[in-house]
């Protein structure tokens, strides 16, 4: 996209990029977000004051500014959500481009995005999770393959990782122990204890496996040898879920939400459920308090001899 700003803002937004990148080990896919949205954001000032957006009038930015840009989302239909997140990008770039040039970012930081009803995970019922996993495997006609897609799924369920993690681990990381070291999202490391059926899972899988498995190459392998593609595991789950006549929220994901929420309702300490899935801010993990009330406000409505 060709926008009319000046070569110092675009340099500016390059640097800022590379830098979120290096030093904050932010995702591919966050940084292509992140650079779509703040270039939309230049490319509506470039139209809403008809000239070219170099550093000085990026710094000149008022309130009206921003709220001219939120009434020009709502007005093209952009979700509150989406909203949100491309503020937040802005937000980012400006608060860097305010430290660096040294100018005051108010205008833009104190915009407040628009709230919006949060997702709550879709967790299968415990039955439902068992029988995703004998399913799965069941969906190819070599053996080893079916193996493979209930290992991976069992990881997910019984450990709680997400499915990169599940992808990502190494031969060096065989054989499996009662406990496994992910690094995660951010860089961040954690320790996930191992079920045994988890162990037993990846057994079969590898005394099945045609492929040797050294230390540097994936666990997990395709039918040819290399890595696993995730959305062969998206595909198999997918078939599964239909054959078990699940909603279309029956995910590899939803196998690692419905972890947590079975943890949570065995009991389980909400601090100690965040440290194993990973999640930075408690507030993430707090979601599945929400899916939990749902689930026993059911159960009260439907048991309850008052509750009718």
């Amino acid at each position: 996209m060709t926008l009319d700003i000046s070569p110092a803002a675009r340099d500016a937004l390059a640097t800022w990029l590379g830098q979120t990148k290096a030093l904050k080990d932010a995702s591919p896919n966050t940084i292509t977000a992140y650079q779509g949205d703040v270039i939309d954001f230049i490319a509506f000032l470039t139209a809403h004051h008809a000239e070219p957006q170099g550093l000085a009038p990026l710094a000149r930015i008022t309130t009206s500014d921003m709220r001219a840009w939120m009434a020009h989302l709502r007005g093209t239909g952009v979700a509150s959500r989406s909203m949100a997140r491309k503020l937040s990008a802005v937000k980012t770039f400006y608060r860097w481009l305010s430290e660096r040039e040294g100018f005051e970012p108010t205008a833009v930081l104190s915009a407040r995005a628009p709230k919006f009803q949060k997702k709550l995970p879709r967790p299968l019922t415990e039955d439902a999770a068992r029988a995703m996993i004998d399913t799965v495997e069941m969906q190819s006609t070599q053996g080893w393959i079916g193996a493979r897609d209930a290992a991976v799924i069992t990881l997910l369920y019984g450990c709680g990782l997400r499915i990169s993690e599940a992808l990502g681990l190494k031969g060096r990381d065989l054989p499996l122990g009662e406990s496994l070291r992910i690094l995660g999202k951010g860089k961040k490391e954690r320790i996930v204890p191992v079920l045994p059926i988890a162990r037993r899972a990846v057994g079969t899988y590898l005394s099945l496996c045609p492929h040797s498995m050294a230390p540097d190459l994936p666990v997990f392998r395709g039918a040819r040898g290399g890595a696993l593609n995730p959305r062969l595991i998206q595909k198999v789950t997918e078939q599964a879920r239909m054959q078990l006549g699940l909603p279309a929220t029956a995910t590899p994901h939803a196998m690692r939400h419905s972890f947590a929420t079975h943890l949570l309702s065995a009991g389980g300490d909400l601090r100690a459920i965040q440290e194993l899935l990973g999640h930075a801010s408690l507030s993430t993990t707090q979601a599945y308090t929400s899916v939990d009330q749902v689930h026993l406000m059911k159960v009260y409505e439907a048991t309850h001899p008052k509750a009718s």
